[in-house]
């Protein structure tokens, strides 16, 4: 499985594979055609309550990651949006994509490495 992440507003490029919007926001500024998606995952995307506590805040990332997991392993919506997820990441390279301005403080990060581990059992 082969899963990248990539800042929207960043070009299309040849390897990307499979492009997915990870945010639960449209990314401002962007137009469909521009980002060229072959899939939104909203409910993949850290719950309202949880990205208003984080504030991308570099200083609660690990903690945000902690509560960002258990909403990916608990949430029905989300734990189906995360098979689906996952079922494209195993059909070939996928890029998620997500409109954060820092490449280290973003849930895109967090994503990618749960994706890359092996799923629970259901």
């Amino acid at each position: 499985m082969t899963i990248r992440i990539k800042r929207i507003y960043d070009a299309v490029a040849d390897d990307d594979g499979r492009r997915v919007l990870v945010d639960r926001l449209w990314p401002r500024g962007v137009t469909k055609d521009h980002a060229r998606l072959d899939a939104r995952l909203k409910d993949v995307a850290p719950s309202p309550a949880l990205r208003s506590w984080w504030s991308h805040d570099a200083e609660r990332l690990d903690e945000f990651a902690v509560r960002y997991r258990a909403e990916l392993d608990g949430e029905p919506a989300t734990v189906r949006a995360v098979a689906e997820l996952r079922e494209l990441a195993a059909a070939g390279p996928t890029t998620l994509l997500y409109g954060a301005r820092d490449p280290h403080v973003n849930h895109a990060r967090i994503l990618a490495e749960y994706l890359e581990r092996p799923a629970s059992p259901a």
